[in-house]
């Protein structure tokens, strides 16, 4: 799929066929997060990819809007270890930015995700970190509910060219 194409069509997915994601489709998306730019290249960004029902089933507990992460086959737990970053403050950029390539890579092959953010709300880090055995020091951002999309994606024109401020604001 074109990369434009992939932007342009890119919704959030929140029902999901039962069928598996391979584990190369899983590989490819987690190497285009890997892809992403960070602060000074150095990749603070870890990730848990959990497959297990019991767990997902957890995190649609644990999470007010990762409901359908019980269902879907894979989610995917973006996290930081601040000790690996140059600078303070930067590991939300460099995790969003991997973030947001696992959606893109994932649209490139025909996968619906769902982005449900976590941090700053220290309520839906502290539970999901205890389930998935996070230690105390890495950094959770947020996580990426992924599998076959049982619901078409669709193109939305989402263009405001009042958003857009030419020299100056």
């Amino acid at each position: 799929m074109d990369v434009i194409e992939a932007l342009l069509t890119r919704r959030s997915i929140r029902k999901f066929t039962p069928e598996p994601v391979s584990d190369q489709d899983l590989k490819t998306v987690l190497t285009a997060a890997m892809c992403a730019p960070s602060a000074h290249n150095k990749q603070p960004w870890h990730f848990v990819v959990v497959r297990d029902k019991t767990q997902r089933e957890a995190i649609a507990q644990l999470h007010p809007y990762a409901k359908m992460a019980a269902e879907a086959p894979v989610v995917i737990v973006v996290c930081a270890n601040p000790d690996e970053a140059k600078e303070p403050g930067f590991w939300q950029q460099d995790c969003t930015a991997a973030l947001e390539n696992i959606l893109i890579a994932a649209r490139g092959l025909n996968l619906g995700t769902v982005w449900c953010g976590m941090y700053p709300i220290m309520d839906r880090v502290e539970p999901i970190r205890e389930v998935l055995q996070v230690p105390a020091k890495i950094n959770i951002l947020g996580l990426v509910v992924m599998g076959h999309p049982a619901q078409p994606f669709a193109e939305v024109d989402r263009f405001n060219k009042e958003k857009i401020h030419q020299d100056r604001w």
